[in-house]
């Protein structure tokens, strides 16, 4: 995931193809809706919240987080997702943060931490007919094994791993997962796929799987598993639908022949509205929105795809983090209340309001239109109500375009609901065909729905002005409940807890992974951080108590947490006070892509089952490191002249207590 930043735009500005299932005369374009034509069937828009994206979105105050959920998942109120994907979590940092684990050795379990159980219930209790889905990005170490000095997920715990969190899901929230895939962009194995099948058979689950979600770049090797599919009737019988990832990344290598051959559902199943870069730009109208408008139409009428999921349903993760506004939403400032209903959610509605899963496409009444844009049509299963999403971005001149009835499609009267510079999903007209017949003039750079449905609304609720990180800020996480992550601490890998503190009364956060995971991709030490982007001078303290081998980090003025950048090192990029148990100490500058730099180092005698004390202070240029409240060094630099805090550790168990960031 660490390449979403860099999807590609050219898709939106190539000028389209006219549709052999349209007609033309002159300026005059010709639509037939025939509900008697072939199609695949659709199966939903949803999203994927993993990589820790949807992290914060928890720690929402009421009532600005039940209105950020009924603008995702509530029918006929915002996107109104259809589906949603959640990561297994491994306590492994998978793009944004790590995602705790409920099982994390093999007698361990606990279905109370993190967020997508909580995620999934609220999505379900909004929508009972969403389809729910799970994929792992990393695992614990206890389940994995190496296979040629590789780590690797593929065996029996992992499988039993799965299949815990399935029936768990439904044991304990009583959700029902309807699919499962197997390891996030990573090679599959097909004995494991196998045996992940026999697995959820002998549990008698009804989850499916879904393969192989490959890496975004090589949508040639995502294809292979069609190849295989069709050379082996035990694997095809063990997948139902073939997932891949940003098919739009290289139209160079469309959908094959052999996955239309298998005859299995074509699924986009993480792809990306966004054109990555400023997150700021990224939300606006004429680059999320109009990238979604297209890709939505594109992907079922270039490669068959009948549901698309979007990574991710909101961006509540902090802003120097990889990939940054990901999400349909964007709400990531919980102390303020803050959230962004983007366009893509209101270009996401003029899909889901209108058609739902189980629909099918009308493959004739679906195409490009002669200048630039596209449409496709679908009706119910029962043909009573049918809608085209029609979308003209790029275009530069209005297309007007006559309608035609057929194949047992009818209707007294339609409804038209228009995105655009100017309208936000607006019904802006209603037609009554008369013999089946109407026309309609489509302007340019707009999203537009013709349906015989009602029932669709736009969410009214308004967020409060959005407010900086509270300065200054203090934590002894009393008010956190044991086993819990405080609020607005995001960690970054391994899992910081609140636990009863060692030592003195009351509670203390701990680093609680011993062993480091199977990873999914780039894999820093255990870090947790929060703050200001733009903080330059304060006083950053944390007390630490050693329980093992673990050394303490004191982290502050990060500008960058994007740990996936080449060249990223085992710490944010920032300054970093490190301290172990032997009283080695060392003050040091990180870059992504430049070595470490050691500021200044030594060693100091400590009492290692005794509470100390750390301490960065930042005042302009000048940083200074204290222990135990001495002054180890003063150093001038002005590599990283603002930015956020963290602490950390290595992997085993450390205390911290009285976490504060002060003027």
């Amino acid at each position: 995931m660490n390449l979403r930043h860099r999807i590609c735009l050219l898709f939106v500005l190539s000028l389209l193809a006219l549709s052999p299932f349209s007609q033309t005369l002159g300026q005059q374009l010709t639509i037939t809706l025939d509900g008697s034509s072939s199609g695949r069937t659709f199966e939903g828009l949803g999203a994927a919240s993993a990589g820790a994206a949807s992290r914060l979105l928890i720690d929402y105050p009421e009532p600005q987080r039940s209105q950020i959920l009924d603008y995702l998942f509530k029918p006929g109120y915002g996107a109104s997702l259809q589906r949603l994907k959640v990561e297994i979590g491994a306590d492994v940092n998978s793009t944004d943060g790590s995602e705790p684990s409920h099982m994390r050795t093999a007698s361990d379990h606990n279905s109370t931490r993190g967020y997508e159980w909580w995620l999934m219930a609220e999505a379900y209790k909004r929508n009972p007919k969403i389809i729910l889905e799970v994929l792992p990005w990393g695992a614990p170490r206890w389940v994995g094994a190496k296979v040629n000095d590789k780590d690797t997920v593929y065996g029996a715990a992992m499988a039993g791993y799965v299949v815990d969190f399935i029936r768990t899901a439904k044991r304990d929230y009583g959700l029902d997962i309807a699919y499962t895939g197997i390891w996030n962009e990573r090679e599959y194995n097909i004995a494991y796929i196998k045996q992940l099948h026999r697995l959820l058979q002998a549990e008698h689950l009804p989850t499916r799987i879904v393969c192989c979600d490959g890496s975004p770049g090589d949508v040639e090797g995502q294809w292979q598993i069609a190849r295989d599919i069709l050379k082996d009737p035990e694997l095809a019988e063990s997948i139902h639908a073939i997932g891949v990832h940003y098919p739009s990344w290289d139209k160079e290598i469309p959908v094959t022949d052999s996955a239309l051959k298998t005859g299995k559902p074509l699924w986009s199943s993480e792809d990306q509205p966004n054109g990555g870069g400023d997150p700021i730009i990224s939300r606006e109208w004429p680059l999320g929105g109009r990238i979604l408008a297209h890709l939505y139409n594109r992907n079922y009428l270039e490669e068959k795809f009948t549901a698309t999921e979007i990574w991710s349903p909101i961006t509540s993760y902090y802003d120097n983090l990889a990939a940054p506004n990901s999400g349909l939403m964007y709400a990531n400032t919980p102390w303020s209340g803050y959230y962004n209903v983007q366009p893509t959610i209101w270009v996401t509605a003029h899909t889901t309001q209108f058609v739902q899963p189980g629909w099918q496409y009308l493959d004739t009444a679906s195409g490009k239109l002669p200048d630039a844009g596209t449409y496709v049509t679908l009706r119910s299963p029962d043909s009573k109500d049918w809608s085209v999403i029609l979308e003209t971005i790029n275009a530069k001149k209005s297309h007007n375009v006559s309608f035609r009835l057929a194949g047992g499609l009818t209707s007294e009267q339609l409804h038209i609901w228009l995105t655009n510079d100017t309208h936000t999903f607006e019904h802006v007209a209603d037609i009554n065909p008369v013999n089946g017949q109407w026309q309609y003039t489509f302007e340019p750079n707009s999203i537009y729905t013709l349906s015989t449905t009602t029932g669709q609304g736009k969410g009214a609720a308004l967020p409060p002005p959005a407010n900086p990180f509270p300065f200054p800020y203090e934590e002894n996480f009393e008010q956190t409940p044991l086993g819990h992550t405080p609020k607005y601490l995001a960690d970054q890998d391994g899992a910081f807890e609140v636990n009863a503190c060692v030592g003195h009364s009351g509670n203390c956060l701990e680093q609680v992974i011993t062993e480091m995971p199977i990873p999914w991709a780039a894999i820093p030490l255990p870090f947790t951080m929060a703050g200001d982007a733009s903080w330059t001078d304060y006083r950053l303290a944390v007390d630490v108590l050693f329980l093992s081998k673990s050394p303490a980090t004191l982290m502050g003025h990060i500008d960058s947490a994007n740990v996936f950048q080449d060249g990223a090192a085992p710490y944010p990029s920032g300054f970093i006070f490190r301290v172990d148990p032997d009283g080695t100490w060392a003050l040091l500058s990180t870059e992504f892509n430049k070595p470490t730099v050691t500021l200044a180092s030594g060693k100091r005698s400590l009492h290692g089952k005794q509470w100390h004390k750390m301490q960065l202070v930042f005042r302009g240029s000048r940083v200074t490191a204290i222990f135990d409240g001495k002054p180890l060094t003063t150093f001038e630099s002005s590599t990283h002249t603002h930015g956020m805090f963290a602490i950390g550790s290595g992997w085993d168990h450390i205390q911290f207590d009285n976490l504060s960031v002060l003027p």
